[in-house]
C-alpha cells in the first residue's frame, strides 16, 4: 500500500474553509523563516531611524586613549583614535539602508516598465527594449559605479543610489519580459482584451498581480546588490570617508592593521551587521518563494508530519510512505507458489 502524504483537505463554503482561506491569505506572514527575517530586518530598520538619537557618543569625536577593547564605557570598543564604534555602527546604518532600498525602489521601478512594456507590447517596442537591457546587463556594474563615483568625489547616498539602480535593472527587466511573454496569451488576458479592456488597464489589473511575487524576489536581490556594492565603495575609498557607513568603518580599520593588531573589535561588529542584514533579506526571500511555490508550500506546511514520519522532503519530488509490510506480501506468495 502506498501512502501520500498530503495537507487536510477542507470544505468550500464551512468555517473550515473560511479559516482557511484567511489562513492562506496570512499564509506568507506565518512562515517561519519570513518572520524571522522581518523582525531582523525590523531591528536594523529602527537602528537606521534613531541610530543618530541613541548614539553614546559623536561617532567622529577622537580621545586620547585609543584603541580599547569593549567596556562599560564602550560597549564595542574603541578605534585607534578614540572613537566609539558603537555611535559608528548605529550612526551607519542609516546611510547603508537609505541607499540599499532606495536603489532597490528604483531599480525595480525600471525593470517592471521596460520588462513588462517588452513582453506585452512585442515586436518593435520589444525589439528596441530588450536591446537597450542587453546593452545594460553585460555593463560590468561595479568597474563602472567606480569610475563615475570617482569622478564625482563628493557623491552622496542619492547619487551612488541612482547610479547603482542604472546598473542594477537589466537583469529583473528580462526576467518579467519572459515571464510576461508566458502570460500575455493567457485565457483571462484574451478575454480581457476580447471585452475591449485598455492596454494599460490590461497590464495593472491582469497581468502586473501575477509577477508580484517575482518582482518582490526582484527587489529582494536588488536591495541585497545595492547594499554590498555601497558597502565596497566605501571600503576601498571610493565614496566619501567622512560619511559614516558600515564599509567607512571596514576602511578604517583595513587602513590602520585592525587584524594584525589583533583589534578584531573593530571590524567584527560591521561584518555581523553585514551578515545580519543579509540573512534577513534572504529569509524574506526564501519566505517568498514558498509562498508562491505550491510544491514548496505543501512541503512546508507538511514538515512536522513528514520528520514524524522520518521522510526526508526534497524540493521536486512528492513525498511517499510505502508500507514495508504490505509490500512484503506479493513477493512471499510468489515465493510459496
Amino acid at each position: 500500500m502506498v501512502t501520500a502524504v498530503e495537507p487536510p483537505a477542507v470544505s468550500p463554503g464551512t468555517g473550515t474553509g473560511r479559516r482557511s482561506r484567511r489562513g492562506t491569505g496570512l499564509m506568507f506572514l506565518r512562515n517561519r523563516k519570513t518572520v524571522t527575517g522581518l523582525i531582523i530586518l525590523a531591528f536594523f530598520i529602527v537602528l537606521a531611524a534613531i541610530g543618530d538619537v541613541i548614539a553614546p557618543y559623536d561617532p567622529s569625536a577622537t580621545s586620547p586613549v585609543g584603541l580599547q577593547p569593549p567596556s562599560a564605557d564602550h560597549l564595542l570598543g574603541t578605534t585607534s583614535l578614540g572613537q566609539d564604534i558603537l555611535s559608528q555602527i548605529l550612526v551607519g546604518t542609516r546611510g547603508v539602508l537609505v541607499v540599499a532600498f532606495l536603489a532597490g525602489v528604483l531599480a525595480t521601478v525600471l525593470s517592471v516598465l521596460v520588462g513588462i512594456t517588452a513582453g506585452y507590447l512585442g515586436g518593435t517596442s520589444d525589439e528596441v527594449l530588450s536591446l537597450v537591457s542587453n546593452i545594460f546587463l553585460v555593463i560590468p556594474a561595479l568597474p563602472l559605479i567606480i569610475i563615475v563615483t570617482g569622478l564625482l568625489p563628493s557623491a552622496g547616498g542619492l547619487t551612488i543610489a541612482l547610479i547603482i539602480a542604472l546598473t542594477g535593472w537589466a537583469w529583473g527587466s528580462r526576467v518579467l519580459r519572459a515571464q510576461t511573454l508566458s502570460l500575455r496569451r493567457r485565457d483571462f488576458v484574451e478575454a480581457a482584451r476580447a471585452n475591449g479592456e485598455s492596454t494599460w488597464r490590461i497590464i495593472l489589473f491582469e497581468i502586473l498581480p501575477n509577477l508580484t511575487a517575482v518582482i518582490a524576489s526582484g527587489f529582494i536581490g536588488t536591495v541585497i546588490f545595492a547594499m554590498l556594492s555601497e558597502i565596497t565603495l566605501a571600503f576601498i575609498g571610493v565614496t566619501s570617508i567622512s560619511d559614516w557607513n558600515w564599509g567607512t568603518i571596514l576602511f578604517w580599520a583595513q587602513s590602520n592593521q585592525a587584524l594584525a593588531m589583533g583589534a578584531w573589535w573593530w571590524f567584527v561588529p560591521a561584518g555581523l551587521c553585514i551578515a545580519g542584514v543579509g540573512t534577513a533579506l534572504t529569509l524574506i526571500n526564501f519566505g517568498i518563494d514558498e509562498f508562491v511555490n505550491p510544491r514548496l508550500r505543501s512541503t512546508g506546511q507538511n514538515a512536522k508530519v513528514l520528520r514524524a514520519k522520518k521522510i526526508r522532503a526534497r524540493v521536486g519530488f512528492t513525498p511517499v510512505l510505502r508500507d514495508t509490510a504490505a509490500t512484503a506480501e506479493p513477493s512471499s506468495g510468489r515465493e510459496s507458489a
